[in-house]
């Protein structure tokens, strides 16, 4: 594809999603509908005047790369780590449940093959945590209680879908599983997560001083930027999704974020004030694009709307993708709302779930039925859950904890660091 044609459908995709998340504002939806309703409308669901390609793939992996550590850089770490019991729960229930529930129903109830089985199995255990972040921001819970459990859980449901993802490719392939390549992956992705945001924060305290002692403009926005993208290449590389490396430089930057063994190599409250303000407007510059491309992933044309297979499979596998997740979220030991508000934030598939139906039917597991009818509920699950989450928060709101906001987590003028 020319450049110029790549050049025109970044400026369109750019001022749809503007434009789309205004009305959708304006109508009191979440933004990030209005962005995933714009990615539809100029796909080949109904215009067809953008096409995925490699360019724009590569612009969204940056833009959810940068939301992920912008999500990382305003997470307290050690409400983060309080979370973490309730947050492993909520992963691993909705993990198995989706899981089992999607195969029992696709292999004994469908009479579908093993194998069919297993990858519809795996597609319904994906939670898209660009997604989920999304909502809790327009929703204004990003920091709150249920905020921390589901980001804690999608961070690690997301590791788990990449070891699934794995393991059902080597299935596929060899007809068995490879447990040295599964141990492999795990072990892999622990030492990243261990090492990144130590490193992480060590390098921020050289930009700290480069920014300090240069005369010359936009240190801090390029430096971090070259760190994100670099962590994320490593977290490829050590088996992780990409993603999850701009998340792990994001916490380790947090100003509550301290490195092990006593170690204090702490950054005052301004610098972490100029991260975030330095880094706001590209990180919304390149964050809409890749819901977009959620959007324009979902060719919604190729649906047999016809097809009586398709209306039944698609709905029961729906029925059963928000059931897996929600049931997950009641199994967490919080108050009742809360436990629901999180399980329900768990349902969205987005581009997680789309990598596997995507493997599925590139290695000819799928047929043209059951993969339009996972489509159709990827994107039950995106699209809805915005409006359903909000309805819920409006109806309920009020027996929800207070959103803990940054001012209030600031120490003492003097006190000394936890």
């Amino acid at each position: 594809m020319e450049t110029h044609v790549i050049l025109v459908q970044i400026a369109v995709i750019l001022v749809a999603a503007r434009f789309f998340a205004e009305i959708a504002s304006v109508l009191g939806a979440p933004r990030v509908i209005g962005e995933l309703s714009a990615g539809i409308v100029l796909g080949p669901s109904l215009l067809g005047l953008v096409t995925p390609n490699d360019a724009l793939q590569l612009l969204a992996e940056i833009g959810i790369i940068l939301l992920l550590f912008e999500v990382g850089l305003e997470t307290d770490m050690g409400r983060l780590v309080r979370a973490g019991g309730r947050a492993m729960v909520l992963a691993l229930g909705g993990f198995v449940l989706p899981f089992l529930l999607g195969f029992g129903l696709c292999y004994y109830t469908f009479g579908l093959p093993l194998i069919v089985s297993l990858f519809v199995g795996g597609t319904l255990t994906a939670t898209s945590i660009g997604v989920t972040v999304r909502i809790l921001e327009d929703m204004g819970r990003q920091a709150s209680r249920e905020g921390e459990i589901v980001i804690g859980a999608a961070v690690v449901d997301d590791i788990m879908g990449v070891v699934l993802l794995a393991v059902l490719y080597d299935f596929s392939i060899s007809g068995s599983v490879n447990v040295e390549n599964t141990v492999k992956v795990i072990l892999l992705v622990a030492v990243y997560f261990i090492l990144a945001p130590v490193a992480a924060k060590l390098l921020a305290v050289v930009i700290r001083h480069i920014h300090e002692t240069s005369e010359a403009p936009g240190v801090i926005p390029v430096a971090l930027v070259a760190l994100v993208l670099s962590f994320a290449a490593l977290a490829h590389f050590f088996g992780a999704p990409e993603l999850l490396g701009g998340f792990a430089a994001g916490i380790a930057l947090s100003r509550r974020f301290f490195l092990p063994l006593g170690l204090t190599l702490h950054l005052d409250s301004s610098f972490n004030r100029k991260i975030g303000d330095q880094m706001k407007p590209i990180i919304q510059l390149f964050t809409p694009i890749f819901f977009v491309m959620v959007g324009l992933s979902l060719d919604l044309s190729a649906v047999d709307w016809a097809s009586p297979f398709f209306w039944t499979f698609s709905l029961v596998i729906g029925a059963t993708a928000i059931v897996g997740k929600v049931a997950a979220g009641l199994m967490v030991k919080e108050q009742r709302y809360v436990r629901t508000a999180a399980g329900m934030a768990m349902v969205p598939r987005g581009e997680v779930g789309l990598v596997f139906a995507e493997l599925g039917r590139a290695a000819d597991i799928f047929d043209n039925e059951v993969y339009a009818a996972i489509v159709i509920v990827i994107a039950y699950t995106t699209l809805l859950s915005p409006f359903w989450i909000k309805v819920y928060y409006r109806m309920y709101g009020q027996h929800f904890p207070p959103v803990r906001t940054a001012r209030e987590d600031e120490p003492e003028p003097g006190a000394r660091p936890p």
